[in-house]
């Protein structure tokens, strides 16, 4: 796979199909296979965090979850191909699962909603409606107590699930992989930050408008205008992108 520097993140410059079936390929294989999907604002944390860069780098298989991300790779002379929304990733590996081909085990967000059910368990009611014979191998929501991690972990071993989607949100989810993957047996393990929530309805993602436009982010910001401070980092980051390629 070709490698693609996008200010010190190295990612993988592949479409989402192409995306899918490299992780298929390691299901096959019965090897292990971590993947990332940062957006700009993560590659902006990783300037910011060497340590954080090095976990996010340590990873099998990276893809540009954010136009940003892909706009810096053109800023750069080293374009990838396209945007692979981590979402749509989950989301088609759901949609095979649901064939038997192979079992996906749903970790992370709250415990309750006001439905009284865990995000991961609506999340899985609303993707058995959507493809009929899916069924999660299992699933836990994300604030499981540091003592019970070693419990939780022999859940997601005995569940025979070939995937694991971790969804903690960033940093936690890559820290998270990062001290675990070695006691894990699931072969693709994933970090997908609000996945679950958007696959449970508890968040909505941007109208398909938004998404083919590339402003994705600005219908989050609309939506959640205490994310501004956060948003702020994607102007940093490609500003940061000029000027570091004019310093070459």
């Amino acid at each position: 796979m070709e490698k693609i520097n996008v200010r010190g993140v190295l990612f993988d410059n592949v479409t989402l199909n192409e995306a899918k079936s490299i992780a298929e390929d390691y299901i096959l294989k019965g090897e292990q296979c971590v993947i990332f999907t940062p957006n700009a604002e993560i590659v902006q944390m990783t300037l910011e965090d060497r340590d954080f860069k090095d976990k996010v780098n340590s990873a099998d298989l990276i893809i540009p979850d954010g136009a940003g991300v892909v706009l810096a790779s053109k800023i750069l002379k080293k374009p990838l191909k396209c945007k692979v929304a981590g979402c749509e990733l989950a989301e088609s590996l759901v949609e095979t699962s649901a064939t038997g081909k192979y079992k996906i085990f749903f970790y992370g967000s709250k415990p309750e909603t006001e439905l009284g059910k865990s995000v991961a368990e609506l999340a899985e009611e609303k993707m058995a409606e959507k493809y009929q014979g899916f069924k999660c191998a299992g699933k836990s929501h994300g604030y499981v107590k540091k003592e019970d991690m070693d419990t939780l972990i022999e859940k997601i071993n005995s569940s025979g699930a070939e995937i694991l989607f971790v969804c903690l949100g960033v940093p936690m989810q890559e820290n998270w992989i990062y001290e675990n993957r070695h006691r894990l047996t699931p072969s693709v393990i994933i970090g997908l930050g609000g996945t679950l929530d958007v696959f449970a309805g508890t968040v909505k993602r941007a109208p398909r408008i938004f998404v083919k436009l590339n402003l994705e982010w600005f219908y989050r910001l609309i939506k959640e205008p205490k994310r501004l401070w956060r948003m702020m980092k994607l102007p940093k980051f490609i500003f940061g992108t000029i000027f570091s390629k004019k310093e070459k």
